[in-house]
């Protein structure tokens, strides 16, 4: 039984996570930022307040926290997801980055020897099938740039999220990894300038951008750790199944985003076949 607490901070982690893809779309679709300028409001945002949270609880310092790589696998998600929310809609936007995030973690335990057991395979597949129909060409398809820009940001986050799992302190660790990828803003910045790209920005478009580093990213993933201290592994890997859920009834209230009837029957492919998988696998594995 998961403590009333944990419920409301995985709550409260769960909205974040879905208002990064609400935010970012409502930052372009109004073209209050480019997307570039968002990736690096983003990140600096992030960066900074979660420094603050680290100096003001004191945390030891420990240099090998984080890594370049992770930095890097961090900037490409950010930089991918901003540049993909030009063309897709919150709910497919979410929906493709889950899927892919999922595709890289499944493609990684199979290279270290994970061999799931035939009704496993069965979910993976029907997740797998979902998000083949869901990009394949046709009326109701997302923009082909833009899911192939977030299929990237999925890769680059599943990535991210490897190689977070054997960190001995996470939230130092994504402290560390924000701010090395300022070097990576730095860069993109200067290849803009070079491709001849025009940045821009309102008032409005840096609040959204600030807003989505600072609470949906860095406090989100400070309230994400805290309630991970009350769940399990199963637990954790199937509240985030909630986040394109989420998303979807963001796009659909604040932005006015229509649902398709594929993104519907798509989603419940993917979202439910992942969700048998999961469960299955956690019957197949040693208590």
């Amino acid at each position: 039984m998961v403590p009333m607490r944990a419920a409301a901070l995985t709550l409260l982690a769960m909205l974040a996570f879905a208002g990064n893809s609400i935010i970012c779309r409502l930052a372009l679709k109004q073209q209050a930022i480019d997307p570039a300028s968002f990736t690096a409001v983003r990140l600096a945002s992030g960066a900074l307040v979660l420094a603050v949270i680290i100096v003001a609880h004191r945390a030891r310092s420990d240099r090998n926290a984080g890594g370049w790589f992770s930095a890097l696998a961090l900037f490409l998600y950010a930089a991918f997801f901003s540049f993909a929310y030009l063309s897709l809609d919150a709910a497919s936007g979410a929906l493709i980055l889950f899927g892919f995030v999922q595709v890289t973690m499944i493609g990684a335990a199979l290279m270290a020897g994970d061999r799931p057991g035939g009704f496993e395979w069965s979910g993976w597949l029907l997740a797998a099938a979902g998000l083949t129909l869901l990009l394949l060409p046709g009326a109701q398809a997302p923009a082909p740039s833009g899911a192939a820009l977030m299929a990237l940001a999925g890769v680059a986050w599943g990535v991210y999220s490897i190689r977070g799992r054997q960190e001995a302190e996470p939230l130092l660790a994504t402290s560390r990894n924000f701010t090395r990828s300022l070097l990576f803003v730095a860069g993109l910045a200067l290849l803009s300038l070079a491709a001849g790209g025009t940045a821009h920005w309102s008032a409005t478009g840096l609040l959204l951008a600030m807003l989505s580093g600072a609470l949906t990213s860095g406090l989100g993933y400070v309230i994400w750790y805290a309630a991970l201290n009350h769940l399990s592994s199963m637990q954790a890997a199937l509240v985030q199944l909630s986040v394109p859920a989420i998303a979807a009834a963001g796009g659909v209230l604040l932005l006015a985003e229509p649902l398709s009837p594929r993104l519907v029957a798509c989603g419940m492919m993917i979202i439910g076949g992942i969700c048998v998988a999961l469960v299955r696998k956690s019957r197949r594995l040693p208590a």
